[in-house]
């Protein structure tokens, strides 16, 4: 299966989990500095565009860092409650920063890329289903280095949010908003090549022998798949394909098309239009009982109540 296959997959998800973008704060420092504060969103972003940065966080799992951050680096914090960023050239007190919502384009347009520090922050907004994929398939500190090659093109997006937040330029907010989705997807193929993803979908999708049946299940989620028609599809015997994909995925094949049509289903469920009954046919159930039966075991509501909630929270 070539990479653009396996691209198409990440896409799959990438859609069904709704990505927002990202909302960007940044700024520029010259001499010693720190910044630290808590994390308010579960999955926070910080790029380095120029100098050098020494990040440190803590939350769930313990402490991590110190992370050596070089220009065009991105840290992703995935679900930490703290932070705490050093940088600076020079001796001196450091100076201190509070973070804030928004870029100063003023401050950012008049930073000296070769003598200043410059950093862009901000955090990935997905919907709750996404939010507990991704938790569940990166660990709490993610270092993307753009010096390797498999993060060639994260220089280049982390530049042009710097030059989008600085420049003042009508439409600068939406092209921060796509270039943060963009990062987050070089990100996430960069880490894939120069780390091992935990168990999970994450870890599934760079799993190069069990992409011909994932790109089935994701391609085809309706039918009823066998065990046996997806190993053939991996070019496996039934029993070596269901043990790698448990020990990659962390559940069994059957598990996850189940997992898959659970999302696709939350996803239609936002259309006021989607019959429930043609959605049960359209994701292989055989009638809607067993849909909404489904449906309530893996996300805790039926679909009707569940449908509900969407609207008294839009």
């Amino acid at each position: 299966m070539s990479d653009v296959a396996a691209a198409d997959v990440l896409s799959d998800v990438l859609d069904l989990i709704e990505v927002r973008g990202m909302v960007t704060g940044g700024f520029a420092v010259r001499g010693p500095w720190a910044s630290r504060g808590a994390v308010s969103h579960p999955l926070k972003l910080v790029a380095l565009v120029a100098g050098s940065a020494r990040v440190r966080v803590d939350g769930p799992g313990g402490p991590d860092g110190p992370v050596e951050m070089a220009p065009g680096d991105v840290v992703l914090l995935n679900h930490r409650t703290s932070l705490h960023v050093r940088g600076g050239r020079g001796d001196g007190t450091p100076v201190e920063l509070v973070p804030e919502a928004g870029f100063d384009a003023m401050a950012l347009a008049s930073a000296d890329l070769a003598t200043d520090d410059v950093l862009v922050g901000g955090w990935i907004e997905v919907s709750p289903a996404g939010l507990s994929l991704l938790a569940a398939a990166l660990p709490g500190l993610v270092h993307v280095h753009a010096a390797t090659s498999a993060a060639s093109r994260l220089g280049g997006i982390v530049e042009r949010l710097f030059d989008e937040g600085s420049s003042g330029r009508l439409g600068a907010g939406f092209a921060v908003r796509q270039n943060g989705q963009l990062l987050l997807l070089e990100m996430l193929r960069a880490y894939l090549d120069q780390e091992e993803a935990p168990v999970g979908w994450l870890r599934l999708l760079a799993d190069e022998p069990l992409r011909p049946a994932l790109r089935l299940i994701h391609e085809q989620p309706g039918r009823t798949w066998s065990l046996p028609e997806l190993a053939r599809a991996a070019g496996m015997s039934r029993t070596s394909f269901a043990e790698r994909f448990r020990t990659v995925a962390g559940t069994p094949p059957l598990t996850y098309l189940s997992q898959w049509r659970m999302l696709l289903a939350r996803r239609a469920l936002r259309d006021r239009d989607v019959r429930i009954g043609s959605l049960a046919a359209e994701l292989g159930y055989g009638s809607e009982s067993a849909f909404s039966t489904a449906f309530k075991r893996a996300v805790g509501h039926s679909p009707l109540h569940y449908r509900r909630l969407l609207r008294a929270t839009a």
